[in-house]
C-alpha cells in the first residue's frame, strides 16, 4: 500500500499531482497540504495538523474533502508533517511519497529531507518528491534502478562521514568500490546508459537522488 502525505510547502515547488493519482493508495494532508489536495479534488483520507495557516472558509472546504478531519494545538512538539507521518504509519503503508515539504524555509526543508531516515528505519520506502527531484535515503545493500526519462540526472549524496564500497554498474561514469565521504561531489550528475542499473556499497547511508533540469510542459 503506497500512502500520499502533502505538506504546505510552496506550491510552485509540487509536481503534477495526476501524475501520482493512480499510483498512490491513500493521501494524507498536513495543514495547509489538505487545502491543495482538496483543490485538486483529490479524496483526503486525513487532514491532520493545526491548521495555523489556514482561514475558516478554507477548513470548510477541506472537511468537505476528507473522510477524517484532525485539528491540533497550535504549541506541540511535532511539525505537522510529522503528526502525518505517525498517522501514515498506524496504516502500515510499504511507500510513503513525501510532496510539498521543499521550499520555504531551509530549516523545514532539511528536517524534511531527514524525516527520510526515521521512514526507512522503519522498513518503510519514503520518497520525497518535488517538481524537479525524487529522492530517498538508502541503508547498505545492492539496489536495483530504472531509467526514468522524467528524471535522467542521477546522484549519490553520503549522509555519513564514509559510504564504503560503493559500486555503480551500468552508469555513464561507473565506479567500483569506491570509498566517498562526507562533502564529496564525486557522484554528483551522474546517468544511465542503459534501461536499468544497479549501485551498491557495503557500510554507511547514501542520499539517492533524481532529478532534471526544468519541469515538463
Amino acid at each position: 500500500m503506497r500512502c500520499g502525505i502533502v505538506g504546505n510547502g510552496p506550491a510552485e515547488n509540487h509536481p503534477n499531482f495526476n501524475d501520482y493519482k493512480d499510483k498512490i493508495d491513500i493521501w494524507i494532508g498536513a495543514d495547509r497540504g489538505a487545502l491543495y489536495l482538496a483543490e485538486k479534488n483529490i479524496s483526503i483520507k486525513y487532514a491532520i495538523g493545526d491548521f495555523d495557516s489556514i482561514n475558516n472558509d478554507e477548513k470548510t472546504i477541506i472537511k468537505r474533502h476528507a473522510d477524517f478531519y484532525e485539528e491540533h494545538l497550535a504549541e506541540k512538539d511535532e511539525t505537522d508533517l510529522e503528526l502525518a507521518l505517525e498517522k501514515a504509519y498506524e496504516l502500515h503503508p510499504n511507500e510513503i511519497f513525501l510532496f510539498g515539504v521543499t521550499g520555504g524555509r531551509l530549516d523545514h526543508e532539511l528536517a524534511n529531507i531527514q524525516l527520510l531516515y526515521s521512514i526507512r528505519k522503519k522498513g518503510i520506502r519514503g520518497i520525497l518528491v518535488d517538481c524537479l527531484n525524487m529522492m530517498e535515503i538508502t541503508f547498505p545493500g545492492k539496489h536495483r534502478i530504472s531509467n526514468d526519462e522524467n528524471f535522467p540526472y542521477i546522484s549519490f549524496i553520503p549522509l555519513t562521514m564514509e559510504v564504503e564500497g560503493l559500486t555503480l554498474t551500468n552508469f555513464y561514469y561507473p565506479l567500483q568500490n569506491e570509498t566517498i565521504s562526507w562533502g564529496s561531489t564525486l557522484c554528483i550528475s551522474n546517468k544511465l546508459i542503459s534501461n536499468f542499473g544497479t549501485f551498491s556499497y557495503l557500510s554507511g547511508i547514501l542520499l539517492f537522488v533524481k532529478s532534471r533540469n526544468v519541469i515538463p510542459v
